[in-house]
């Protein structure tokens, strides 16, 4: 089954368990590795869900691998997110106004059904005796019950966000005007009790996880956001997570320190857009040895970075201008503009190869398995490319 998965991930990009059966019974390389005995499409589907742990610690083997073959040089990785595209259907969403109006005609509609079935009980035993036997509920009971307990579970996800939303933000402020620990506390608790979701604010009922974000063609659909940390050596994936948070920047620290924890040390030199700048995120960079470089605007398309001005670096400036200045250096304009030349062709190779522009599985826990699974198999093409070729390799 692991041959399966590792041989259609990365070479065949064949990834749905209908897929892989159909192909051990066309494809020759398929039918080798199952020995010409074609599992069924529900185990192979069974095997993946209940070994999604398993599967998702391929990518720190494949990464040490990687390590092994001189492969990671960790002097400059390049930081970046891309939105994956979620198993859910848009209409298969509701807000939560909608929520609110469908849960009062849903609790009305089986509130009449139920009088019906007391009526239908009561003439039933009026003409064949009490001496009956319970029996199911009515299917369009049981269809309607089941759509008020999803609304309603979706609609108590909503007001907990928001809860927890407005006692951040509320603790935030309280912070910021100088308030203690306490003062503090009891602001957010307030926020907390009055804070309610937005009329707009929504939820999918086929992948709860899942959030509307941008995608890079401009339109908004349910995706998670892979934040993606890559060497500049051969392209490998050293750190890699799925969540479903759109913004970048909150991810930055976190990903330094996972970069870390899977290669054994720091690498040298961290380039990040500008969705990742922030004083704390520079911060948190020079406090674990690594050089920032963390674009702070975006510039037009064909727009040239102006030259940084002459003269020592004035002490009253700011960290995002401390950067600017850094960029427009000669040497922070070289370092910088390999960012896209180190990230983005690992996400296009796994579009195009892997079909990983979208997500088969649900939830955020087996979203994030089968992205570490993805990112495994690209290592393990990187790998094979180094490996597989220098035995040819003249010497």
């Amino acid at each position: 089954m692991v041959k399966l998965l590792l041989y259609g991930y990365p070479v065949t990009g064949i990834r749905s368990s209908r897929g892989i059966e159909k192909a051990c019974g066309d494809s020759v390389a398929f039918r080798y590795l199952c020995a010409n005995v074609a599992p069924d499409f529900r185990s192979i589907a069974r095997f993946r869900r209940r070994h999604l742990d398993a599967l998702r610690s391929l990518f720190l083997e494949s990464l040490k691998l990687c390590q092994q073959a001189g492969m990671v040089r960790l002097g400059q990785v390049a930081l970046d997110g891309t939105k994956r595209r979620a198993n859910a259907s848009r209409a298969k969403a509701m807000s939560y106004k909608k929520m609110a109006e469908s849960e009062q005609r849903l609790q009305r509609e089986v509130d009449d059904l139920l009088a019906d079935a007391e009526r239908m009980d009561r003439r039933e035993d009026e003409a064949f005796g009490e001496n009956g036997r319970d029996e199911d509920l009515d299917r369009e009971l049981a269809r309607r019950e089941t759509r008020l307990a999803k609304i309603r579970r979706a609609k108590a996800d909503l007001e907990a966000d928001a809860r927890d939303k407005a006692a951040a933000r509320a603790a935030a402020k309280a912070d910021n005007k100088g308030a203690n620990d306490e003062e503090a506390a009891r602001a957010a608790e307030q926020a907390r009790e009055t804070a309610s979701p937005e009329d707009k604010a929504q939820r999918n009922f086929t992948d709860r996880d899942s959030r509307v974000m941008k995608t890079n063609d401009g339109s908004f659909h349910y995706c998670y956001n892979a934040q993606t940390v890559v060497d500049d050596a051969h392209h490998v994936i050293v750190a890699t997570r799925l969540d479903n948070v759109s913004a970048d920047s909150p991810a930055f620290a976190d990903m330094l320190d996972e970069v870390i924890a899977n290669c054994g040390r720091a690498p040298g030199q961290v380039l990040a857009d500008a969705g990742y700048f922030s004083a704390d995120n520079v911060t948190a960079a020079t406090q674990r040895h690594i050089d920032p470089l963390i674009a702070t605007g975006r510039l037009h398309h064909g727009e040239e970075v102006p030259a940084a001005p002459r003269g020592p670096i004035p002490k009253d400036a700011t960290p995002k201008q401390r950067m600017a200045r850094k960029l427009r250096t000669k040497a922070g304009k070289a370092a910088y503009a390999r960012r896209k030349a180190i990230v983005e062709p690992v996400f296009g190779q796994m579009d195009v190869v892997q079909g990983a522009k979208h997500l088969l599985l649900r939830g955020s826990a087996a979203a994030d398995a089968e992205w570490q699974l993805l990112a495994a198999c690209h290592n393990l093409r990187k790998l094979f490319v180094v490996k597989g070729t220098a035995k040819i390799a003249p010497s």
